[in-house]
């Protein structure tokens, strides 16, 4: 394109917001489809499961991914935290007056390709352009659609007294990578976001024929904050093994220095998992057996009660209340 910024002509429907589409756009998403007002498309049978969400990270680009990417793993392991097979995406832009073109191109580039490895099509979307000054680069709402298969019942209400609590691997890596870009610190070592599709990796357990109660990626407020509120819409206790939660040791260094708890950073690449207890087991083979699944652990347990608390057993033996986060950890994450 001629033009090496985001201009407000971008955004006015216009001929430059054709050649922004038909240039930018179409050869990275799906342009199979013709440019009518709104896609039509097939399903299969099931149910539809349907979310939508929001990307505002700052900065755009970290170690191991960048808004883009963010933008398409974030839908899809919603939908997959459903037991949903993903299929259909759409996005919409909001985009900063001087943006650079090649950024954005990099940008779109990134979510084709998150979108091929989660084997899901981006069919629809909208560009914006708002005045510079007025908004922060790029900002990328999603909405995502899949079909839950028949006989899938998973839900954050569906968490059973008994119940093994595992994760599919370490936690904090996302919250501590983009932090470290932001504020600029150097740490002896890179700390890489795990940001990454999970609907293979659900597939796996279902594939297994494992009895899947509840699902659910931690991202804002992490693990802890999503413990909480499951326990919460199951009316049960949760209590963690501080010991078993795994930690990269630059992620762990990286919160002992800056006063974060591990527990509340926020995660793009991982799901908790509640199977009944004579499950876990296999469970955790299942989930270590994945490429993203590899440090897979059991790190609690689901009690009777009291209801809607979660608590942590700490490796010095004692037990502290795990809370929902209050106010704001890290801003501007995801």
């Amino acid at each position: 394109m001629p033009d090496s910024t985001i201009r407000l002509a971008h955004g006015s429907g216009g001929r430059l917001t054709h050649e922004l589409i038909q240039k930018v756009f179409r050869p990275h998403f799906d342009d199979s489809l013709p440019l009518d007002d709104s896609a039509v498309l097939d399903f299969p049978p099931g149910r539809l499961a349907f979310t939508t969400d929001v990307h505002v990270v700052d900065p755009i680009f970290f170690p191991g991914g960048d808004i883009g990417r963010l933008s398409v793993c974030g839908t899809v392991n919603d939908l997959a935290a459903q037991a949903a097979r993903p299929l259909y995406l759409t996005a919409a832009f909001v985009l900063e007056e001087g943006l650079s073109l090649n950024d954005l191109e990099r940008v779109v580039k990134s979510m084709r390709q998150a979108a091929d490895e989660a084997g899901v099509r981006v069919v629809a979307g909208d560009t914006k352009v708002v005045p510079k000054g007025k908004g922060d680069k790029v900002y990328i709402a999603t909405a995502g659609v899949g079909v839950v298969p028949v006989g899938r019942q998973v839900s954050g209400a569906n968490a059973r007294p008994g119940d093994a609590v595992l994760i599919s691997g370490t936690v904090g890596d996302h919250g501590m990578a983009v932090l470290s870009v932001r504020s600029g610190i150097a740490f002896e070592s890179t700390m890489v976001s795990d940001v990454a599709p999970l609907n293979d990796l659900v597939e796996s357990l279902f594939r297994a024929g494992l009895d899947v109660h509840v699902l659910r990626d931690p991202t804002r407020g992490g693990v802890a904050t999503t413990l909480n509120e499951i326990a919460r819409q199951s009316g049960v206790a949760i209590e963690v093994e501080e010991e078993a939660v795994l930690l990269r040791p630059e992620v762990l260094g990286a919160c002992e220095l800056l006063g974060f708890d591990p527990l509340y950073v926020a995660n793009e690449g991982k799901m908790l998992v509640f199977v009944p207890a004579a499950e876990g087991n296999r469970a955790l083979e299942i989930l270590r057996a994945h490429p993203l699944g590899r440090e897979a652990a059991v790190i609690g347990r689901v009690l009777e009660g009291p209801a809607g608390r979660v608590f942590l057993r700490t490796q010095i033996g004692g037990r502290r209340i795990l809370d929902m986060l209050s106010g704001e950890q890290l801003p501007r994450i995801c």
